[in-house]
């Protein structure tokens, strides 16, 4: 819940022994403190909108309905831009999952598209799944990075230029086709798109190379 920014845990008839001595909510500290423990899930999900279940094709009243994850996510993101109170995601235990009162006090019921011959998942790897789905928004631009800065044209010059002279020491270039050679090298290292970084890297390197062949090396 930490990782996916949903601060809010309540919990009905938990286990108090692995619930409250959790080892593993690394960073999540505050939230495993803060979480409120309910008699039952009328009580949990009171001050909600919205509630909606998790369950598996099998395991629903007919008359509820059952939506895949994609599409539950985007109508609870909907519901929650609209609305000025909560909304619930309803978890069942991990050994019986919700039970058909739990499940009466849900709107709807959302799956993770498992495959038909293992559709049960671990509790925890749910909730993470389901989640990330309500959390990921795919207009969002990726974590801004450092500019990076191209090289110039000069820049690349040089290392074609550099790259060129290698080949024709070298004896790779053929001197009926050294400028349709030379053209090509030139174009391959303008795709390059090099960082004014990684140009210098690449000159230095060159000229190395170019002074080992000079030295018959």
């Amino acid at each position: 819940m930490s990782n996916f920014g949903f601060l809010d845990l309540r919990l009905v008839n938990a286990y108090d022994v692995a619930f409250r001595e959790a080892r593993s909510a690394v960073g999540a500290s505050a939230l495993m403190a803060s979480a409120r423990e309910c008699a039952t899930v009328a009580e949990a999900v009171g001050d909600c909108t919205l509630v909606v279940g998790t369950a598996s094709p099998g395991h629903r009243d007919p008359q509820t309905p059952l939506r895949r994850l994609e599409r539950g996510a985007r109508l609870m993101k909907q519901h929650a831009a609209a609305s000025k109170l909560g909304i619930a995601l309803l978890f069942g235990s991990e050994k019986f999952g919700l039970s058909n009162e739990d499940l009466s006090y849900c709107h709807w019921l959302m799956r993770i598209p498992t495959r038909g011959e293992h559709e049960s998942m671990n509790l925890g790897q749910a909730v993470a799944v389901c989640l990330y789905e309500l959390a990921r928004d795919g207009r969002a631009p990726d974590k801004k990075q450092k500019a990076i800065h191209t090289a110039d044209g000069a820049s690349v010059d040089r290392i074609a230029d550099t790259f060129n002279d290698i080949l024709n020491r070298s004896g790779y270039t053929n001197p009926k086709t050294a400028a349709s050679t030379e053209l090509k090298v030139r174009r391959m290292v303008r795709r390059l798109g090099l960082s004014e970084k990684d140009a210098g890297m690449w000159l230095g390197m060159l000229r190395q190379i170019r002074w080992k062949v000079d030295r018959g090396e």
